[in-house]
């Protein structure tokens, strides 16, 4: 699978109009499809890797650490730039967010935390209030194989029952062959700020997603100005991302389409 990502490349041709953070476990390289339909579309977006992740040498963050390497790259632009997270980087993007540079949010099946939350317990009282059941439904702790250092690593049949699952076979062991050591105490970790009270931004539902119960994900996205709701599992970037960079390359020509009403 080719595509540009990492942390400091840039589709060729200007700064990019897209900055994409990956969650857990993760690195850039799942934005890989997304970021090629997004060329293919004339607009230039840029996946990166967190400390520690995908090609980065480390070490591993926490969730500021991780906050601070996008507000880094965020440094070097210009703006007006779409800033993308996926499942633990919308914690990432909540804090980091608020940048001059950003113009919108997209919270992609993401925790959109907000003050005193962690992604461990996102609105977590409105989801008890809400009847919100995790019967019958593959359990993401389950897998993950704690280490001696604090990081964790998530054993390869729960990954591609909760994160894969509606992907091909062949991409979701590209996937998993990917995945990388992830810092426990990041999940458990506040926003220092949270940018989607001052920043325009949308939430993506992923109503067929098997590690963020989309019932919780329909809680988050009432923080955000706008939603959509999308039939795909936990990594549309790889199963539709024709979806993603429609969505974000409709945000990137208009960045100010929706004013913030928070």
């Amino acid at each position: 699978m080719a595509g540009m990502t990492g942390k400091s490349v840039a589709m060729p041709g200007g700064p990019p109009a897209a900055v994409l953070v990956h969650g857990a476990w993760q690195g850039a390289w799942c934005w890989e499809r997304a970021v090629a339909a997004l060329a293919a579309a004339g607009v230039r977006a840029l996946a990166i890797d967190l400390p520690g992740h995908g090609d980065d040498p480390g070490p591993l963050g926490d969730l500021h650490g991780d906050a601070a390497r996008v507000s880094s790259v965020l440094d070097a632009l210009d703006g007006p730039v779409v800033l993308a997270g996926h499942a633990y980087g919308g914690a990432v993007i909540t804090e980091a967010g608020s940048h001059r540079a950003v113009s919108h949010l997209v919270y992609l099946a993401a925790f959109a935390l907000d003050d005193g939350e962690t992604c461990g317990n996102a609105a977590s009282a409105e989801a008890a209030s809400e009847g919100i059941s995790h019967r019958g439904r593959p359990d993401l702790a389950a897998g993950y194989a704690a280490q001696p250092d604090g990081t964790s690593t998530l054993e390869p049949d729960v990954a591609r029952a909760c994160f894969y699952q509606d992907c091909d076979p062949v991409t979701a062991a590209w996937a998993i062959a990917r995945l990388g050591s992830q810092p426990l105490a990041s999940l458990q970790q506040q926003p220092y700020a949270v940018a989607w009270r001052t920043k325009p931004s949308t939430y993506v539902v992923c109503a067929d997603d098997q590690a963020i119960h989309p019932g919780l994900q329909r809680i988050l996205a009432r923080r955000c100005f706008t939603a959509v709701e999308w039939p795909t599992g936990h990594a549309p970037f790889l199963s539709r991302p024709d979806l993603v960079a429609a969505l974000l390359a409709d945000l990137a020509a208009h960045p100010h389409g929706a004013e913030c009403a928070r």
